[in-house]
C-alpha cells in the first residue's frame, strides 16, 4: 500500500491542526499570514541545538 492510499483510506480520521508560529514577540496562526509572509514561512530552515 503505497502513501496515497493509506492518506485516502484514512481520511475520515484526519483534521485539521493550526499551526503557530512566533512574530514580533508573539504567537500566530500561520494561516492568518498574507502571501508574503506565507512564503517566507516556508523558506525558514530549522535546526536542532546540539
Amino acid at each position: 500500500m503505497n502513501k496515497e492510499e493509506i492518506l485516502m483510506r484514512l481520511e475520515s480520521k484526519r483534521q485539521k491542526c493550526t499551526v503557530y508560529t512566533r512574530v514580533m514577540g508573539y504567537h500566530r496562526p500561520v494561516e492568518s499570514f498574507n502571501i508574503g509572509k506565507t512564503g517566507e514561512h516556508r523558506e525558514r530552515v530549522q535546526f536542532k541545538e546540539q
